[in-house]
């Protein structure tokens, strides 16, 4: 039976990967430093005889040595993300995302595995050149500016992860996940869909940094979980890099107005500029539109969930992690 490890694994999307593969029959291995993920995340997973979790850092060569050793392919999802974490920590940042790929594909590189390094739209930086195409240049903001040091990362991420198959004949293969959302994803860190619907289920205030008009894809956490499993058993996929999202743009007002409407909400509205939200001179990309037509080509397959539905089944999720605190705060402490 094949064995998979995913790095990250207890993160928003690790963790929803890793309960696919063993949906699957297939045995998992999870290592993740918690620094982000959760430990909640894969509480369901751990009772399973086919799923390892490992506590530690990607960064860690002796034991991610031993798991790739022991594993038949590799998704790397370890990263920092969230724009607020990118704004307060540019340097965990940087050494997270450059150096912890580094280490990975320097391990899987010696065993020969398959790898799948997850990307992000925000490579893309502030091209006009819409829709994205995998193909398309990369523009980026200033080096003064930290909020460009995520998109920096990840396309050097990228570089080496394409130079791995060249030079070294490393099965590589890129992901590019434009924003995806779900259960389980958190807003502490700045996304925007988690804090809109925390905001909305408790009463208070929608806040939208800027003017509420840039524009963002959205795509659920299944499909690109089934995205992810196509391209990694897919042979023509090595040395190539994919967007993976819904074509469907929404501005972030309307993002606010469909949460509203779907909760039920009576909350309001209110904007509150960049440079109060996150730093001063704060810069954002305008627009995410992905060219899918690469990836649907490839393995068929085009995003099922629609975005109401997609909001919808995080809201239920929502609103029961809302009510399992509550009643755990009613609890009275033991003696």
């Amino acid at each position: 039976m094949p064995k998979f490890l995913i790095t990250g694994g207890a993160g928003f999307i690790g963790s929803h990967l890793a309960e696919r593969l063993l949906s699957l029959g297939q045995r998992v291995v999870v290592i993740d430093n918690l620094s982000t993920g959760s430990i909640e995340n894969i509480t369901c997973l751990r009772s399973s005889p086919d799923f390892e979790f490992v506590l530690d850092e990607v960064s860690n060569e002796r034991v991610l040595g031993e798991l790739v050793d022991a594993s038949d392919a590799v998704f790397h999802l370890a990263a920092t993300v969230g724009v607020q974490k990118i704004i307060d920590s540019p340097v965990e940042t940087i050494v997270n995302n450059v150096h912890g790929t580094e280490t990975v594909l320097n391990a899987v590189a010696k065993k020969r595995r398959k790898i799948l390094i997850a990307s992000t739209s925000e490579v893309y930086g502030k091209s006009t050149a819409l829709p994205f195409r995998e193909d398309g240049d990369l523009v980026l903001g200033p080096t003064s500016k930290a909020r460009w040091s995520y998109a920096c990362s990840k396309a050097i991420d990228e570089f080496m992860a394409i130079a791995y198959w060249k030079e070294k004949k490393t099965p590589t293969v890129v992901a590019r996940l434009f924003n995806t959302i779900g259960p389980r994803q958190s807003g502490q860190y700045g996304m925007v869909v988690p804090r809109f619907i925390s905001q909305a289920l408790e009463g208070r205030d929608l806040t939208v940094y800027g003017t509420g008009e840039q524009t963002r894809s959205f795509t659920y956490v299944d499909d690109v979980v089934s995205w992810l499993l196509l391209l990694a058993q897919d042979d023509r996929a090595v040395g190539e890099v994919f967007n993976l999202g819904n074509p469907l743009e929404v501005t972030i007002t309307g993002l606010a107005q469909r949460i509203l409407r779907l909760t039920g909400s009576a909350s309001r509205i209110r904007y509150i500029p960049y440079d109060e939200a996150y730093e001063s001179g704060f810069e954002d990309m305008g627009r995410r539109d992905p060219d899918i037509g690469k990836a649907v080509e490839l393995t068929g397959y085009r995003p099922q969930v629609e975005l109401d539905e997609a909001l919808r089944r995080t809201i239920e999720w929502r609103r029961g992690r809302i009510q399992e605190e509550q009643q755990t705060a009613l609890k009275p402490a033991s003696s």
